[in-house]
């Protein structure tokens, strides 16, 4: 039976939208058709919205988390990032071990789950200074001191990390599985014609799509659960917003390995080169958003980070089923004009939706209860110990302290 949503997409949208609406999948043609601001918008969130109701209900999950920026140091120089340093700035850092026991053994204390790992890309393949602290350290390569990191968080505290760690070639990614409960890279664009001069790409040598879907592609091999997504806004045309979303599906159509895909809207500050960029509109990410779900169906995870934007009911409207990590102690360090949502707002919030707010682990419960491959031999029977029998943290992990930032 063809529901009254599917019905209305099919008359306002065409058949093709309908079917998609369905459940059936997306052309590349009417994906940049609903792009384009002359597309009737409600019908398609509400396409959207139906079509993640049918393949995940009505929970909406997040994961509470520390974020720690292990370094900033970094050899990219994108046209949009506040966060890299170079090793002579007054604020550039690589955190010592001691410096990220505290933080986590506080988020622990607060509730958290998610020891999320963020860095640059390999700062000591450009600055002696960088190679020099990470010798005293004793290691050779970021990534190195990035894995003893994460085995000293699962050592000392109960927090599951999640490696967010740049371009990782075969060796690293074997590296890192046994000590990360999932991992994740941004694709951001698939399109090279970001890389030329002028464009936010230049002069960052990782952000070369083929690069970065290889390492995706290693990760599917590997049969690491791996966070992907899109950065939207950074100059990528229509037709080039869809080729991204198409080529994550296609890896995720062959692996399975994709637990989630982040939208995530570029912010300018005033100390990027990007600063006079514009931002893409509430309705562009909107858009995207709903797209995003029409091409990767009811079952994939679509996140939306709630501290980019106020407008959580209109993301909801948008099809997504995930908040993403979402953090009582620590700030967004990539982001750090936009505080994270207290937790209370954000579940007073889902729930005037409709929705029911869970905590997460950085794995999904979808690779915890069914998908067991997926999981690291080393940190299998730990993460289903830390979830309930829907593969959730327990109702009770969400009693916790939460603070202001």
């Amino acid at each position: 039976m063809i529901s009254p949503v599917t019905s209305l997409a099919n008359r306002q949208l065409g058949p093709e939208l309908g079917s998609a609406a369905a459940g059936r999948g997306l052309s590349r043609e009417a994906a940049i058709r609903l792009l384009e601001p002359s597309a009737p918008l409600e019908p398609l969130l509400a396409a959207s919205s139906e079509l993640r109701d049918r393949g995940k209900g009505k929970t909406i999950t997040y994961s509470r988390k520390v974020f720690l920026p292990l370094t900033n140091l970094c050899r990219d120089r994108c046209g949009y990032c506040t966060f890299r340093r170079d090793p002579g700035d007054r604020d550039g850092w690589i955190m010592r071990p001691e410096q990220v026991l505290s933080v986590v053994e506080e988020g622990a204390r607060l509730g958290c789950t998610e020891a999320l790992f963020s860095l640059g890309d390999a700062p000591e393949a450009v600055f002696p200074e960088a190679r020099t602290i990470l010798q005293e350290l004793g290691y050779r390569r970021t990534l190195e001191y990035l894995r003893a990191a994460c085995a000293l968080v699962l050592e000392r505290s109960p927090l599951f990390p999640h490696a967010n760690a740049g371009v990782m070639g075969e060796p690293d990614l074997r590296a890192l599985k046994p000590v990360n409960a999932s991992m994740g890279l941004m694709l951001e664009s698939a399109s090279p014609r970001l890389l030329e001069p002028g464009g936010p790409h230049h002069g960052a040598v990782t952000k070369h799509p083929r690069v970065r879907l290889r390492v995706i592609e290693l990760a599917g091999q590997f049969k690491i659960p791996f966070t992907t997504g899109l950065l939207v806004g950074i100059g990528e045309t229509a037709e080039e917003r869809v080729d991204s979303l198409f080529a994550i599906r296609a890896m995720h159509e062959r692996y399975g390995h994709i637990q989630e895909v982040i939208i995530q809207n570029f912010r300018a500050k005033p100390t990027i080169p990007m600063r006079d960029h514009p931002e893409p509109t509430l309705e562009e990410m909107l858009r995207t958003t709903a797209v995003t779900r029409l091409i990767l169906g009811p079952s994939m995870n679509l996140q939306a980070p709630p501290n980019l934007t106020q407008e959580y009911g209109r993301l909801l409207d948008a099809g997504i089923n995930d908040w993403g990590g979402v953090s009582p102690l620590t700030r967004d360090f990539i982001n750090p004009e936009a505080p994270w949502p207290r937790l209370e707002d954000l579940r007073r919030e889902t729930e005037n939706r409709g929705f029911r707010l869970r905590q997460r682990l950085p794995v999904y419960p979808e690779y915890i209860l069914d998908r067991h491959e997926y999981l690291p031999s080393e940190l299998a029977e730990r993460i289903r110990g830390a979830v309930d029998g829907d593969g959730l943290v327990p109702e009770s992990g969400n009693s916790k302290p939460t603070t202001d930032n």
